[in-house]
């Protein structure tokens, strides 16, 4: 395996993204254990310039990515440092993170040759947009994945808008409202992952990867290999749960699904109840215009509605206090804008969605 370090960002004496080429794979290791492998921007820049590189390389095949250490593949942006940055008031950042995160996305998806995302653990909001948005999704046993931006005052970004549209039934709907956290059988039924392989048989899947040939189809090459590895694993709940969920979040508006599920007397409904209400009302509320919206867009039109979201999102005092709630004092009291949906101005809601100045808009270039 050959190292290619020179460039990569660093935190403290170790570089926060690695990057080596094994064979015919280019591999993407997020290093940042400590941080559950959580991205920042200069690691999104290192990371979309390395693809553009091995994109023009023949003797790179296939793309892998995976986190180092047990616990995550990465659970999601460096929520912490936008929060510093909204602090010292750095528009600047707070602009650059998401546009070239969503142009990263939004790369990943169109890119041309095989993407193999290693979802072995923890996989969280920016993690999923490195990953959700490849041809080949790979989970373990030790899969963690959740989109939980609604409990931080935020929403479902990195194109959530769109893949979760797209989920069976209103699973999507489901996962981007709550957060609920889902594992491999789950991410499998509701089409956010395409195999399941052993975690104790991930080293052997990237050794066979790394000694495929490219041939005329290199994408059927990928998929081979992967199914030899994939195994059946461990029964979900979703499937167990689509019916209920359906008619749960199949409503019109936020106050017909918090009203269906009041009228339940279903022990999933009164947790579900519980649990909406802990999050951020205007978040919900929001999200559930995004996702509505997001099923009748591509992945491109979905980011630039998500970066016009996010921009609006970063100033307004929910986010704020979900980190501060979350991750920095670690309370788990936030004091929202709004004491539920009902206080939220249906006006409110819609500005979120208005068209940003011209030259602020996302120009997805990939």
């Amino acid at each position: 395996m050959s190292s290619e370090n020179a460039t990569s960002p660093s935190h403290g004496n170790e570089a926060s993204v690695v990057f080596s080429k094994d064979g015919a794979i280019g591999h993407i290791l997020l290093n940042r254990p400590k941080a559950l492998n959580a991205l920042d921007l200069p690691m999104v820049d290192a990371i979309t310039a390395k693809l553009r590189e091995w994109e023009n390389d023949a003797t790179v095949v296939a793309i892998v990515i995976e986190g180092a250490g047990e616990k995550a593949f990465c659970a999601g942006g460096d929520i912490r440092g936008l929060y510093d940055a909204r602090k010292r008031d750095d528009d600047a950042l707070l602009d650059a993170f998401y546009r070239r995160e969503y142009c990263l996305n939004n790369y990943i998806a169109k890119y041309p040759k095989p993407y193999i995302a290693l979802m072995n653990g923890i996989t969280m909001g920016g993690g999923v947009g490195v990953s959700v948005h490849g041809h080949f999704r790979v989970v373990t046993e030790r899969t963690l994945f959740a989109m939980p931006e609604t409990g931080i005052g935020f929403f479902p970004d990195v194109g959530g808008g769109y893949f979760l549209s797209r989920c069976p039934g209103q699973i999507g709907l489901y996962l981007g409202l709550t957060g609920a956290r889902i594992k491999a059988a789950d991410c499998l039924y509701a089409d956010l992952a395409t195999h399941n392989v052993n975690s104790e048989n991930i080293t052997a899947l990237k050794s066979d990867l790394s000694a495929i040939e490219g041939g005329n189809d290199p994408f059927a090459v990928v998929k081979k290999v992967l199914d030899d590895h994939h195994v059946k694993g461990e029964e979900g709940l979703l499937n167990t749960l689509r019916t209920e969920i359906d008619k749960l979040f199949g409503a019109d508006t936020v106050a017909d699904i918090f009203a269906a599920l009041d009228a339940s007397s279903t022990d999933f409904a009164k947790e579900t109840a519980k649990i909406l209400r802990s999050k951020s009302p205007i978040a919900v509320c929001v999200t559930f215009e995004q996702i509505r919206q997001g099923r009748d867009m591509t992945l491109a039109q979905d980011l630039a509605m998500e970066f016009r979201l996010s921009q609006r999102t970063v100033r307004m005092p929910d986010l704020f206090e979900g980190v501060r709630a979350v991750i920095v004092d670690k309370d788990h009291s936030p004091k929202w804008q709004h004491a539920d949906i009902g206080q939220v101005d249906p006006r409110d809601v819609a500005a979120y969605f208005d068209l940003l100045p011209e030259d602020k808009e996302l120009k997805l270039q990939f």
